[in-house]
């Protein structure tokens, strides 16, 4: 669930028509919330003509509201009576702010400002003021979902929240998100997520569907994980056999069968798992995996890295590893210590939740890892798949409250779900998964396009439409593009 930032616009046209560090923001002391919240402090948006930010004061905890509050800052844009309403553009990660990035998405969008009014908010444990830092761990995986942390950089950063981590959760930050519309003084409003924040988005819209006008889903994570599985991001493994094999298709054809080469590695090397984090960040600079000038000297092409591996010369797979390792990001940016704390209380794993002990989390964890048919990880392991980061971060986190899940899972409210079918972070089968729940959704599938490419490939037409039906379920898998592409542009100068 990379973080992503440009990916809807055009395509939401058609629905429109029908983080300098800071440790995490303590919670003051306070009464319960009051009834009506507000917006204080409005000012001019530092550097982003044309937009105002204020505080939104909200319970640290929604469901004890007097245990204290969190200041979250929020960005609008002047046009408060703009004809369609409010925008709500949701960022991913979990981990992303929104109010950085307000100014560059409402500018690629011009048309949809003209009618909408665009608001971002900086979610909470995110941003200038409230992000959640932990240095060992956002040092060692930054945005990764995939590159395991050390225990040493988890258990520092539970310390480093205490008693607030059970309060980072998409249950927590769905109530914030409905006193920001209380606040804003609107009925109803159009809600834009994408990456993370189209499962925030959805939460949302099942929690309160009578305030949604329309939901937007880019690059999809479903909101609802009945197999209890999507921690262990099989949808991923396996979609890259899928992703590889397409773009090797692709005219001039490779020749060979990178799926298989890639399978070979998974076994015979002992970084499977960093193998497949490098894919799904290479995604974001080249939705082909073939350009080798995707990266300066020539080092990009994924599927050559991938093939000359396998057949002798890992030369170009082991700069590819070293150009695209992860960490480093700027907090402010994105923040690891609320990633963690968001996944380890959303999620199931093979243990349970964040509420199993930690002392019987291994041996489940064992039994999973032994157990997993190979259809299940192929091209990958089983191996590859347990030692994933949403896995080893969240076996070492403490004990925490578990997310509340929602109560219903049907998305009443109309639905474009968009996603690449090059998609790697969020594969396009979790879009198809999603669409089950959204009996008034249209899927949008971008054909050779990855989230950060698709903008670009929307003008062409080049897509394909799928409406909603129900599917047989199969194995699940889990994660906007100015902060990636910072960080790509980083990498580079490594």
């Amino acid at each position: 669930m990379r973080s992503r930032l440009t990916a809807v616009f055009a395509l939401t046209l058609a629905l429109a028509a029908s983080g300098g560090a800071t440790a995490a923001a303590a919670p003051t002391a306070s009464p319960p919330h009051p009834s009506a919240p507000h917006l204080a402090d409005p000012r001019p948006c530092a550097g982003k003509p044309g937009f105002t930010c204020a505080f939104l004061t909200v319970p640290l905890d929604h469901r004890r509201p007097g245990k204290g509050s969190l200041k979250l800052q929020v960005a609008m844009a002047g046009n408060a009576d703009a004809p369609r309403g409010v925008l709500l553009f949701l960022t991913g990660g979990p981990g992303q702010p929104g109010v950085p990035f307000i100014d560059g998405i409402s500018a690629r969008m011009p048309e949809l400002t003209k009618n909408y009014r665009f608001v971002m908010i900086d979610q909470r444990g995110t941003g200038e003021f409230g992000a959640i830092d932990c240095p060992k761990l956002q040092a060692e995986v930054g945005s990764s979902d995939i590159e395991p942390p050390t225990a040493g950089a988890v258990t520092e950063c539970a310390g480093v929240l205490g008693d607030r981590r059970h309060y980072f959760t998409t249950e927590q930050t769905v109530g914030d998100l409905d006193l920001l519309r209380r606040a804003l003084d609107v009925r109803k409003w159009t809600v834009d997520g994408v990456s993370y924040g189209t499962m925030t988005g959805a939460s949302y819209a099942v929690r309160y569907p009578r305030h949604v006008s329309k939901l937007v889903l880019d690059s999809v994570l479903p909101h609802v994980d009945p197999q209890r599985d999507d921690m262990l991001y099989l949808t991923s493994l396996r979609a890259t056999a899928r992703v590889l094999r397409d773009a090797c298709e692709a005219a001039p054809a490779c020749g060979f069968d990178p799926a298989k080469d890639l399978a070979w590695l998974a076994r015979h090397r002992d970084d499977a798992v960093l193998i497949w984090d490098m894919l799904v960040t290479y995604e974001f600079l080249d939705p082909t995996y073939r350009d080798a000038d995707s990266l300066p000297n020539g080092w990009g092409d994924a599927v050559g890295a991938v093939h000359e591996a396998r057949h002798g010369d890992p030369a170009r797979l082991d700069r590819l590893l070293q150009i695209l390792n992860s960490g480093g990001d700027d907090v402010t940016r994105y923040s690891s210590g609320l990633h963690i704390a968001t996944i380890c209380g959303d999620g199931h794993f093979p243990w349970g939740t964040s509420e199993t002990p930690p002392a019987s989390r291994p041996a489940a964890l064992e039994w999973t890892r032994r157990h997993l048919p190979a259809r299940a990880t192929w091209p990958f392991t089983a191996d590859t798949a347990v030692g994933n980061g949403f896995i080893q971060e969240c076996l070492h986190w403490p004990w925490s409250r578990h997310t509340a899940e929602p109560r219903r899972t049907t998305l009443s409210v109309p639905v474009l779900l968009l996603n690449g079918d090059r998609d790697l972070s969020t594969p396009l089968e979790w879009a198809r998964e999603e669409l089950r729940h959204a009996p008034r959704g249209k899927l949008v599938v971008v054909k050779g396009a990855n989230a950060a490419r698709r903008a670009a490939r929307r003008s062409t037409g080049s897509s394909t439409a799928e409406p909603a039906r129900k599917r047989p379920r199969g194995f699940a898998g889990a994660p906007s593009l100015s902060a990636q592409a910072a960080k790509m542009r980083s990498r580079r100068s490594r």
